[in-house]
């Protein structure tokens, strides 16, 4: 039977396209027109309360201590806007290291409860059942409240390995100081780096060709070597302020606040079970005949895994897992319950509570956590795409 498109006149299927334009216009038009009603409105009712409107607040002076920042803040000078930039990069830093760990963690949990061995495969899956099923704010309150705050007061510290002092007040590190020589080690990074990447493209060429290349020492010399060789050279630019236990608090070094060890620890173990059961349904998607064919050409276990299995198993893995990391940055939201100073505490909570402006305030926290979901995502595409295995 023959499509209605093709049976139909040329001036009928005309009018039926330029209908479909018709009605998509108009549903346009209407959802700009509850919008702009919507904004009107509001902006009315915040007139009629004496609430002010607008984002003039940006430049007022804050007036509030934020606990950690990765940048330069002042109660006494700073302004809202400084605030919100310290709470969107404490986001990002613990999101950052979130997904990290969380990768590490759940890959390797998710190919141990593949293993053969009895004991292994049931603790990792118990460790998988017992984490997804635990609320994460109960786990969050759980590593905040029972772990850290029982740790030892400031006068019974427990000296650790390397200069570093741990205590209910946090982890206390050694705090590098660089040189201005040391400038030239981070230009010899960026160069090992970039030969590295250049050598390997070389190499995947040389493979097609049929010819066979071993980068690995060469990419070490570049990536190590270099930059090692540069730092010996410049006279070793790099020195350690050690923390110290004081009278009332601990001098020098790197605060690493409890509540940050918290949310890492919470984040980390929570989306790392789901990871693991992502990276166990890409393997178990893998033929069985691939391993079989790897194991007769007498590659090892590891080999396998790492040559065959997974790369193969990344186009299922990676869709669910670019999902898990946007759970991850969204989830760091909770770190509010512990009084972490995220984007959430900070910006929608204190900047929100002082200026009292709560539209303008919500709507840049959430525009800023849509941000950085697309381009999560956008990453995780561009890495989906250029990993990925051209079939014939």
């Amino acid at each position: 039977m023959a499509d209605d498109a093709q049976v139909l006149p040329r001036h009928a299927r005309r009018a039926r396209r330029l209908g479909g334009v018709a009605i998509q216009i108009g549903l346009v038009v209407l959802v700009i027109g509850l919008a702009f009603g919507a904004a009107l409105n509001a902006a009315q009712n915040l007139a009629r309360a004496n609430i002010a409107s607008g984002f003039g607040f940006w430049n007022n002076t804050a007036g509030f201590d934020i606990s950690q920042t990765l940048i330069g803040y002042s109660a006494s000078t700073s302004t809202f806007g400084r605030a919100f930039w310290v709470g969107l990069l404490n986001t990002l830093f613990v999101a950052a290291i979130g997904i990290v760990l969380a990768t590490v963690l759940g890959f390797v949990i998710g190919i141990a409860r593949l293993s053969r061995n009895w004991l292994i495969a049931r603790l990792t899956g118990g460790y998988v059942e017992l984490i997804r099923n635990v609320p994460l704010l109960l786990q969050l309150l759980f590593w905040y409240n029972a772990v850290l705050q029982s740790l030892p007061q400031l006068r019974d510290s427990v000296p650790l390995p390397g200069g570093g002092i741990l205590n209910n007040r946090g982890l206390f590190l050694p705090r590098p100081e660089f040189a201005p020589a040391f400038g030239a080690v981070l230009v010899a990074l960026v160069v090992g780096v970039v030969a590295a990447f250049i050598l390997r493209l070389w190499a995947r060429r040389r493979r097609r060709m049929g010819g066979q290349v071993r980068v690995l020492w060469p990419a070490f010399a570049f990536l190590c070597g270099l930059p090692l060789l540069v730092f010996a050279l410049a006279g070793f630019p790099l020195a350690f302020s050690f923390p110290e236990i004081g009278r009332f608090n601990v001098q020098g070094g790197v605060e690493i606040l409890p509540e940050l060890a918290a949310l890492v620890l919470a984040l980390t173990v929570y989306t790392a079970a789901f990871i693991a059961e992502v990276v166990r349904a890409g393997v178990l998607a893998v033929p069985s005949g691939q391993t079989e064919a790897a194991q007769a050409l007498g590659l090892g276990t590891g080999a396998t895994l790492r040559l065959v299995v997974v790369p193969q198993a990344m186009r299922v893995i990676v869709p669910p897992l670019t999902s898990q990391y946007l759970n991850l940055i969204k989830n760091s939201s909770l770190a509010v319950a512990i009084g972490y100073p995220d984007l959430v505490q900070v910006f929608a909570g204190s900047v929100l509570n002082i200026t009292g402006q709560a539209v303008e305030v919500i709507a840049i926290t959430m525009a800023v956590y849509l941000a950085i979901s697309l381009f999560m995502s956008l990453l995780m595409n561009l890495y989906a795409r250029a990993t990925a295995i051209a079939e014939r």
